[in-house]
């Protein structure tokens, strides 16, 4: 009895027999499972995961581009007031979505793949089960080699998310305190006064003190020796309020300024605080100009030149 005369052992299988239907060869039909119907089963999940990958860029690429990309709108934003006139803030924007799409990219193409490569393997009958075991064991063993990388990663995202900071903002990291360059996950970039870039891994900060959101207070505490307390806060007063009132600066304090007193004593007599409440972006260049208005009109009263011999021994 011939190959084209035996009927195949894969009756069962309704494309095996249509197979040998056909072909009348019991050996092409019983090998048509392995030969046509698992390859193209295997071809078919490549072209799918493929497909779904690129679908799925597209849409995260749709919503994270834009001057207000879509993925934020849902988030909070602590952009500062001055960022919104300025390339900043677009700038801010687009690495603040960039990232979180890129995060968002590794992650759904990596689920995509694992998948893919289960789908195949159990087209080739293996068993997953120790498979899967093998996987987590070496996932947990990664994950204590690369605690590190991993908490700086988790950091990143949560920063990002909760927009703890962003490109052009002031901050106070701790060890190193500047102008934020630039935002990753794993990485802050910071440039200090002096010129300095500082690289800070995220999952090593602590605490941040960000400078330009919101509103600002600059403390000005002006040593008055003891040439007349009264007479150099009447000075004082009048100094900051014409200050404050003028045209010029007057969009910049969001409350008028406030001289609160004499608030230490020292060797070289009294020390009296001046607060200003500003915007953030003012608060450098306000607190700048302000010292020289209040040193101009002491020199002015004659109080300045009171002060400084306080120290002095007295003559016999």
């Amino acid at each position: 009895m011939s190959a084209t005369d035996t009927p195949p052992t894969c009756a069962t299988d309704t494309f095996c027999w249509q197979v040998w239907k056909v072909t009348k060869n019991s050996w092409l039909a019983d090998s048509s499972n392995w030969v046509l119907v698992k390859p193209l089963r295997i071809i078919g999940i490549i072209l799918a995961a493929m497909v779904i990958r690129w679908l799925i860029s597209r849409l995260i690429k749709r919503v994270t581009t834009g001057s207000m990309p879509a993925i934020l709108k849902p988030l909070k934003e602590k952009a500062p007031a001055a960022l919104i006139e300025s390339g900043l803030l677009s700038e801010r924007r687009s690495q603040r979505a960039e990232t979180i799409g890129s995060l968002l990219k590794s992650a759904i193409g990596a689920m995509i793949l694992v998948i893919a490569a289960m789908m195949i393997l159990g087209e080739f009958g293996l068993n997953l089960g120790p498979v899967l075991a093998t996987v987590s064991i070496a996932g947990v063993a990664l994950g204590f080699g690369a605690q590190s990388l991993v908490k700086d990663i988790l950091s990143g995202v949560f920063m990002l998310l909760e927009d703890q900071y962003g490109v052009g903002d002031t901050v106070d990291l701790g060890e190193a305190s500047g102008t934020v360059e630039a935002v990753g996950l794993r990485v802050t970039t910071i440039r200090d006064v002096r010129g300095v870039v500082w690289y800070v891994r995220n999952g090593e900060i602590v605490r941040v003190g960000n400078k330009s959101q919101g509103w600002a207070t600059v403390v000005l505490d002006v040593p008055v020796g003891y040439a007349g307390v009264d007479e150099a806060m009447d000075v004082i007063r009048t100094a900051v309020d014409e200050f404050a009132a003028s045209e010029e600066h007057a969009a910049e304090f969001l409350e008028p300024p406030k001289v609160l007193g004499v608030e230490q004593l020292t060797i070289d007599g009294a020390v009296v605080r001046v607060t200003a409440k500003t915007s953030s972006e003012a608060q450098w260049r306000i607190g700048r100009d302000l010292r020289g208005q209040v040193t101009a009109a002491l020199d002015a009263a004659g109080i300045s030149s009171r002060i400084g011999p306080g120290r002095l021994p007295r003559p016999e």
